[in-house]
C-alpha cells in the first residue's frame, strides 16, 4: 500500500527537537525523505537514525537558519542528493529574551527577529526556485502569541516575529499560487518542547510590567495540559499532503482553546 507522501522530499528546519523532530518522524513514517536542518548536529544525527529505522532516508544539514548563504547551500545539497523538494516546514525559532520593551536591547530584538522571521524568509525564498516546476506545500510555525494572544508580557520581539510570519505567509500564498505552491501557517499554544532552553526571562524587570491573570481551572480548557509535539506533527502531515490540496494562506490554531480565554 502506497504511503501518503511516498517519493516526496521534505525540508524541515529546527528538526532536531520538539515539533520539528516529531514532524520529521511523522512525515518519514508516511514515506517522505527528510532533509534535517538544525544548528545542533548531534540532535539531527539521532533523528536521522530514527528515520532510517522507519525505512526512510534522511540527510543531516547543520545550518544556522539566520544565514542566507547557509540556507541556500542546504537546499543545493539536498537537491544534489534527491533532485526535488515537495514540502518545506519553516519551523526553527527561539523565544529569545523576555523583558519589558524599555529593557530589551536592540541586539536582543534583532536576535529574535533574525532567528524567527528572517529565517522564515530565507527558508521560503531559497525553496521557491526548486518548487516552481512541480508545486508543493510550505508550512510555517507561527504562534498564538502575536496573533490571538498578547498577555505574555515581555515577549514583544517574539510576538512581533510571529505576527510577521503570518503576514509573510499570506503574501507568499498568493504570490506562489500560480506555481501550485501552497503556504499555510500553524499557530501552536503551549507545547511540550525544549524551547525554554532558548528563552531568557529577566524576572526582576518583568515584575514592573506584569499584569496578573488567574485561571481557576488552568488555561488549557480542552485537555488541561500542554499539547504534545506529535499532535502538531499530525497537523503538519495534513498540510503537507494532498488531503489539504485546496487550503492555502490559512492560519490554523492548535492550542486546546488556550488562546480563546
Amino acid at each position: 500500500m502506497e504511503k501518503l507522501l511516498q517519493g516526496q522530499v521534505a525540508f524541515i528546519t529546527g528538526a532536531g527537537s520538539g515539533i520539528g523532530r516529531a514532524a520529521a518522524l511523522k512525515l518519514a513514517e508516511n514515506g517522505a525523505k527528510i532533509a534535517l536542518v538544525d544548528l545542533h548536529k548531534e540532535n539531527i544525527e539521532e533523528v536521522k537514525s530514527q528515520i532510517e529505522q522507519l525505512g526512510s532516508d534522511a540527510l543531516v544539514l547543520e545550518v544556522n537558519v539566520s544565514s542566507p548563504k547557509e540556507v541556500e547551500n542546504a537546499y543545493k545539497e539536498m537537491m544534489h542528493r534527491w533532485g526535488r523538494v515537495d514540502i518545506v516546514f519553516a519551523n526553527a525559532g527561539i523565544n529569545g529574551v523576555v523583558t519589558p520593551i524599555e529593557d530589551l536591547e536592540p541586539k536582543e530584538w534583532e536576535l529574535t527577529l533574525s532567528n524567527n522571521l528572517t529565517s522564515t524568509f530565507f527558508t521560503v525564498k531559497y525553496a521557491v526556485p526548486h518548487m516552481k516546476s512541480a508545486g508543493g506545500s510550505i508550512i510555517i510555525t507561527s504562534s498564538i502569541n502575536g496573533n490571538r494572544v498578547y498577555r505574555n508580557i515581555g515577549m514583544s520581539a517574539y510576538s512581533t516575529s510571529k505576527i510577521g510570519q503570518m503576514g509573510f505567509g499570506k503574501m507568499a500564498a498568493l504570490e506562489l499560487a500560480e506555481y501550485q505552491i501552497r503556504v499555510n501557517m500553524i499557530c501552536p499554544g503551549a507545547i511540550e518542547t525544549n524551547i525554554n532552553e532558548n528563552t531568557w526571562k529577566e524576572e526582576d524587570n518583568l515584575k514592573k510590567v506584569e499584569i496578573p491573570i488567574q485561571y481557576p481551572e488552568g488555561n488549557q480548557p480542552l485537555e488541561h495540559r500542554s499539547g504534545r509535539p506529535e499532535q502538531v506533527a499530525d497537523l503538519v502531515l495534513f498540510l503537507a499532503s494532498s488531503q489539504s490540496s485546496h487550503i492555502t494562506g490559512s492560519e490554523i490554531y492548535i492550542d486546546g482553546a488556550e488562546s480563546l480565554l
